[in-house]
């Protein structure tokens, strides 16, 4: 007879207590286990017995199981009732009853044999008949790994097929119903908050110093790799030919004319203090004066006269300045070398990490702020978009591609991990345990085969016994 074991610990180690699974016709096999209990008596603790999936009965399935024993009650009752009507019918035919007596018998004897061999089959799908290992019986036990693979199997040929999943997916109309949901304002603001919270907590999970690392590493190769000097020079060619370089010279020539407004005597010392020891301090002074009045005299002509050929020879070391940065070998190298000299420089460094400081402050207070430019941009955008797609067949069309082609990949890609999902978790069941949750579930309707194999069986047996009656008459 099989036997199962339920595991138990006690206060001297683990105990191991056998249960009958057998089951005769009445036998309830889903039920008729106990719990195990320590050597002592006592329940053994919950917190010993496996953790495995399926080792649960939920409150539905208690009620379920119920059910089961009613049904299997009332099958067993009529097996009973036939096998009754049988000895009485054969106790009457050789008392001389009469005829009746054998139409009886013959419908209660094969009202039995169609009992007992539904009983056979319903019982060999849970568990050995009386507890006889016939072959095949207990096939759920048995075969509950392969039941699992094909399961996987189906699922995966039949609802994971990239036929299957694009015509759901087309007659669902994913584009235009999104669009439609897209367009309620309520909906445009929900998926707003929820974009601003999820924004949120990926800037805050995010590590700064690994981000920073991040962000300087990869501006630096960025800049390391892409030679500058071309694109400075296309730069102020364009600018010096636009004229656009003339308000910084503007500006430059008239902070300098007033400068030399207010430090004149800063620059006659500075020039003084140049001149030769020999020379009289009477003509050092004079020479300071005449070098700062041609000073301010050049500048200040330089800034009221826009045709001043200083700023045409400035134009022009300008418009040569950009013909080198974009030609001459020997500038773009010295150029290449400034910016890699830049770049070493912490100061640079540490300006590079303090930008994402600064852009994650801002984009926080940002997203936390339901009036902030960025939220009402955003939910001005997704109402915008939810109405183009709840009119524009040929974006719900792009849009139902999208889905469609996304949604094969996954499932073309990894369909044998969606559906090994399925079949390892049937192979962490435990086999009795999943037998019984299994009866609980489908128990009642299969004790139905009983009983209509028994009404079933009568009638047939009662059918061939007339037929025999009336040929043999």
């Amino acid at each position: 007879m099989e036997r199962t074991r339920a595991e138990h610990r006690d206060g001297s180690g683990g105990v191991e207590v056998p249960r009958g699974a057998g089951g005769g016709p009445g036998a309830d096999g889903a039920d008729g286990a106990t719990a195990a209990t320590g050597a002592s008596g006592t329940p053994a603790a919950s917190g010993a017995v496996r953790d495995r999936a399926m080792t649960s009965f939920s409150p539905a399935d208690e009620v379920k199981r119920r059910g089961v024993r009613r049904m299997k009650l009332t099958a067993t009752g009529l097996l009973l009732f036939v096998a009754v009507v049988y000895v009485l019918a054969e106790w009457a035919s050789h008392r001389g009853a009469g005829a009746w007596a054998g139409y009886v018998s013959a419908a209660a004897e094969a009202g039995m044999v169609g009992a007992l061999a539904d009983w056979f089959a319903v019982t060999a799908l849970f568990r050995h008949p009386l507890g006889i290992p016939i072959p095949h019986t207990a096939i759920i036990p048995k075969k509950k790994d392969q039941l699992g693979v094909s399961l996987g199997e189906f699922v995966g040929e039949n609802f994971l097929s990239e036929d299957v999943v694009r015509q759901r997916l087309r007659a669902v109309g994913i584009g235009s119903r999104l669009g439609a949901w897209l367009a309620v304002p309520d909906h445009a603001d929900r998926v707003t908050a929820e974009l601003s919270a999820a924004l949120r907590g990926a800037l805050t999970v995010l590590r700064d110093s690994d981000v920073q690392a991040v962000v300087g590493e990869a501006i630096t190769r960025r800049a390391g790799a892409q030679e500058i000097a071309p694109g400075i020079g296309k730069m102020l060619e364009r600018v010096v030919t636009d004229g656009g370089h003339r308000r910084a010279v503007d500006l430059i020539v008239s902070r300098a004319h007033d400068w030399l407004i207010l430090h004149g005597d800063s620059v006659m010392d500075a020039v003084q203090g140049g001149a030769p020891g020999w020379t009289p301090r009477f003509v050092d002074r004079r020479v300071g004066e005449r070098v700062y009045k041609e000073l301010l005299r050049f500048v200040t002509e330089m800034r009221d006269m826009p045709a001043h050929p200083a700023r045409g020879a400035l134009d022009r070391f300008l418009t040569d300045f950009a013909s080198d940065l974009q030609s001459d070998t020997e500038t773009r190298a010295r150029v290449e070398r400034l910016k890699t000299e830049v770049l070493g420089r912490g100061e640079v460094q540490d300006l590079i990490a303090s930008a994402w400081t600064a852009v994650r402050s801002m984009i926080v207070s940002a997203a936390e702020d339901e009036r902030s430019e960025l939220r009402l941009r955003v939910r001005a955008s997704l109402l915008s978009l939810g109405a183009r797609m709840a009119s524009d067949d040929r974006l719900q069309s792009k849009v139902d591609t999208w889905v469609e082609g996304a949604a094969v990949y996954v499932v073309t890609t990894y369909r044998r991990e969606i559906t090994s999902l399925i079949t390892d978790t049937v192979a962490s069941w435990d086999a009795e345990h999943t037998t019984r949750k299994i009866e609980a579930n489908i128990g009642r309707d299969l004790q139905f085969i009983r009983i209509n194999g028994t009404v079933v069986g009568s009638l047939a047996g009662l059918l061939i016994y007339t037929v025999s009656r009336i040929l043999g008459a």
